[in-house]
């Protein structure tokens, strides 16, 4: 997939591509006429529709484990300003505009940021954790995700995982933003804490759930690029079943297709070569 080779681009191309694209985020948020939800803390919406969490410390190859404890630290501001957010009939969540910019007089830290297959230190590192669990509970309702980012990058071998491949949602402020629209007759609402080493969420609805969903991975396979890469594929569907368990409806949601950073353990004849 020639899209995903890797390229070379000057530090102002980088830049004045953030400050374009920033620019832009900006004008949506304020003059695109969309009704955007806010957080309210005064009411707890009495149906779980679903829940999840996902490990706070995590050992990854070659990541000092200072950057796993800031980031603690940058999710626990984040949380602050999306718990109890409620999502209205009509209105988008926007992850960026709740979370705000994250700086250093907000009390962010240094913490993991991915960046051209590779990691870094940076502020408000690790908030990616977050938006991933947004994104794979708004998976379990029948919201409908208008924005989300895919990692363009398969940076850690597969340890542990529990989720599939590419169920995630990367987010760079203020650009890669995850969104997601509500448009049903009932106000939903996002639950969110840590809770014995674990980022914890809830998706709550005020009304009781009709339908529940099943998120799945199809189509997992790996291809070695004429350019000299191993690049990733799969493709994520779900399941939609009715208050008596039998399957609906059989949906698509996204594809993913990421370069790999490592060296991928398979058998020759588990690898597609493209020519």
């Amino acid at each position: 997939m020639d899209s995903l080779k890797p390229k070379k681009r000057s530090r102002l191309r980088i830049l004045s591509g953030m400050l374009y694209y920033k620019s832009k985020r900006y004008l949506e948020w304020y003059l695109s006429g969309k009704k955007y939800s806010k957080v309210s803390r005064e009411e707890i919406l009495p149906y779980l529709i679903f829940s999840h969490k996902t490990p706070l410390l995590r050992k990854l190859r070659n990541v000092d484990m200072w950057m796993q404890h800031n980031k603690v630290v940058n999710l626990s501001i984040a949380l602050r300003q999306l718990d109890g957010a409620l999502i209205k009939p009509g209105e988008t969540f926007s992850y960026w505009k709740l979370v705000g910019k994250p700086t250093r007089k907000k009390g962010y830290l240094d913490g993991m940021v991915l960046f051209n297959g590779g990691f870094t230190a940076g502020v408000g590192g690790g908030l990616c954790q977050l938006s991933n669990l947004i994104y794979w509970m708004v998976l379990h309702t029948p919201m409908t995700v208008t924005e989300r980012y895919r990692h363009g990058f398969d940076v850690f071998p597969d340890s542990n995982r529990t989720l599939p491949f590419g169920s995630g949602a990367t987010c760079v402020y203020n650009y890669r933003d995850l969104q997601f629209y509500n448009n049903t007759e009932h106000t939903y609402q996002l639950r969110l804490y840590m809770d014995d080493g674990s980022l914890c969420g809830e998706m709550r609805c005020s009304e009781k759930p009709v339908f529940s969903y099943e998120v799945y991975e199809k189509e997992h396979y790996i291809t070695y690029e004429f350019w000299g890469g191993y690049v990733r594929h799969n493709t994520i569907h779900r399941n939609l079943y009715d208050s008596d368990g039998t399957v609906i409806k059989d949906e698509f949601v996204t594809e993913n297709h990421a370069l790999m950073t490592y060296q991928p353990f398979l058998s020759e004849a588990a690898v597609t070569e493209k020519r």
